[in-house]
Formats: C-alpha cells, sequence, structure tokens
C-alpha cells in the first residue's frame, strides 16, 4: 500500500514533532512545515493527499499546487481561512474538529479576562523592572474582580458552555446571545443589545463570516456600559481594531483582553499594542499539548477515510 502523504502546516515544538512521529504509520506519513517557509511548503504540496491545515490560509495557489491532494484538515474549527471554494471545485473534502480545542480557547478565555480586570501584564512587568512596589496608586482604580459582575458571552457554543459555569462559580452573573436559545444554557439569554448594554464583561465566541465580520463596531462599543471589559478569543475579523483603539482609549472600555487580531501576525506599529490596559496572546488560545493530542487522532482518523471510503468526522466541504 502506497503511503499517503500529510502536511501538517505549522512550526512543529519538539514535542508536537514527537506527537507526529508517533502518529506515522504504514500507510501514512507526515511532513510538518512552518508557517513561514512557503519554498517548503510548495515543494511539499506538489505530492501531498492531506493539508493538515492550522492557521495561515490555505489559499487557492497552495491548493492548485497540490495535484494530489484530496483532503484539506483543519486542526481547529474556523474554516474562514481556507478557500473553500477552490476545495470544492477541486472535489477535495474540507473537515474541522469542533470540540478538540474547546477546553483550551475556554481557560484561556477566563485568564485573558482576569489578566484585563487586574491588569496582570501590567502588574508583571512593574514586578520583572523592579517598580512592583512603587507603582502609581491610581492602577487599583481601574482593576475588578469577575465576581459580582454581569458577564455577556456572544455565542454559545462548545467554548461557551465551558466558561458559563466557571464564571458562575466566581460568582458572576452569566448572560449569552446566540443563533437560537439553548435549551442546556447555564446563562441567561439576551438579544445582541441587550447583552451589550447589561455587561461588564463581554466574551467574544463566533464564528468569522460575512453576517459577524466587524460586529463589534463604533456603535456598538458607544452602546456598551462605561468600563466594561472586551475578551476575544474568537476572530480578530468580529472587532473593527480601529473603533476598539478609540472605546480603550478615549471611549466606553476599561480594559480588553486579545487572543486575536484583525490581521496576523499583528503589525509592530499597531497601537493596540502601545495600550497598558490590553492584555495580548498571539493566537495561542487554543494551542496545548492536549489540544494537539485531540486533534492528532482525528486528523489521523479522517486521513483513514481517503483509503477505507468511511464517513468523515465533521465535514463542511
Amino acid at each position: 500500500m502506497a503511503r499517503l502523504r500529510a502536511v501538517f502546516h505549522y512550526a512543529a515544538s519538539a514535542g508536537i514533532a514527537d506527537r507526529l512521529a508517533a502518529a506515522e504509520n504504514e500507510w501514512l506519513s507526515i511532513q510538518s512545515c512552518d508557517e513561514n517557509d512557503d519554498e517548503r511548503l510548495f515543494e511539499l504540496m506538489a505530492e501531498a493527499d492531506v493539508l493538515w491545515h492550522v492557521l495561515k490560509p490555505a489559499t487557492a495557489e497552495i491548493i492548485a499546487a497540490a495535484p494530489k491532494l484530496r483532503l484539506i484538515q483543519k486542526i481547529g474549527v474556523g474554516v474562514n481561512t481556507i478557500d473553500l471554494d477552490a476545495a470544492q471545485a477541486r472535489n477535495i473534502t474540507v473537515c474541522n474538529m469542533p470540540g478538540t480545542n474547546s477546553q483550551a480557547v475556554a481557560e484561556a478565555t477566563v485568564l485573558l479576562m482576569l489578566s484585563a480586570l487586574r491588569r496582570g501584564a501590567t502588574f508583571h512587568d512593574a514586578t520583572r523592572r523592579g517598580e512592583g512596589w512603587r507603582m502609581d496608586p491610581s492602577v487599583f482604580d481601574r482593576i475588578g474582580e469577575i465576581s459580582g459582575r454581569t458577564v455577556g458571552l456572544v455565542g454559545y457554543g462548545e467554548v461557551g458552555r465551558r466558561v458559563a459555569p466557571v464564571l458562575a462559580a466566581l460568582g458572576a452573573r452569566v448572560l449569552y446571545t446566540a443563533s437560537g436559545t439553548k435549551a442546556d444554557a447555564q446563562a441567561e439569554w439576551r438579544d445582541l443589545p441587550v447583552l451589550l448594554a447589561e455587561s461588564d464583561v463581554i466574551s467574544l465566541h463566533l464564528p468569522l463570516t460575512p453576517d459577524t465580520e466587524n460586529l463589534l463596531d463604533a456603535a456598538a462599543f458607544t452602546a456598551m456600559k462605561p468600563g466594561a471589559v472586551l475578551v476575544n478569543t474568537a476572530r480578530g475579523g468580529l472587532v473593527d481594531q480601529g473603533a476598539l483603539f478609540n472605546a480603550l482609549t478615549k471611549g466606553t472600555l476599561l480594559a480588553a483582553g486579545l487572543d486575536v487580531f484583525a490581521a496576523e501576525p499583528i503589525a509592530e506599529n499597531e497601537p493596540l499594542l502601545a495600550l497598558e490596559n490590553v492584555a495580548l496572546m498571539p493566537h495561542v488560545a487554543w494551542l496545548t499539548p492536549e489540544t494537539f493530542a485531540r486533534s492528532i487522532d482525528i486528523a489521523v482518523q479522517n486521513s483513514r477515510c481517503l483509503i477505507d471510503g468511511g464517513d468523515f468526522l465533521h465535514r463542511v466541504v
């Protein structure tokens, strides 16, 4: 049996490389490729049967350079970074894997929420500089607890279901909005305008689609409560980044916790980077060894379907 050739398009740490090597077998070989190494990517794609796609867009150009490609397996949930039309035109199957990174993203959501509310990065940096005990006392007027606050979840999927009970246990009142009410929700339903007006903390958990792009714009920030906090571990395109900067500097928002941005990697001159009231992560909320263990299992299983003809898990196209 000829081995399927899979390309893992992401920088592989030593731990991830070990997991990929352990997943190889008599019918599957896996080559990793750093997202910044386009030359190697196109060399590998020329012979690839499967693309294990992470974050850097799987463009029509990349798909066209892979004449043997039969499966694009998203390592994660959002498929907005895959040219679905180009894949469909070639009858290339596209799958994602909802749920594999939900625990990691839920934990990172709470981390960013706490960091934004408690100015975690500010205190961390000041302490490293030897200034932790000599800070301007006014910083303590700009921090607070989750307990007693109203947290609004915009979207209530796998991540929202994990976050809601944690927030409730910490003493928050939890609201949510979604495409419809959820019978099992551990939160109170509100439509989006009411949720924005009532929430002290707003956390985004939506896919990026034409309908959700720039969902939070200048008007949305104006409608929020004074002193609100925004957390985004979903997609950067959900937020008008310029409007967010204005809201953080001269508008409604007290702080923000951000793992995702409109353009990634974020530009070195992005104004948000200079703000003390923003907690930042480089789109790694999903990234844990546990996430990869779950993800690789599904990726291998779906790759095997190309041989056995079984049903793909979580097929999108």
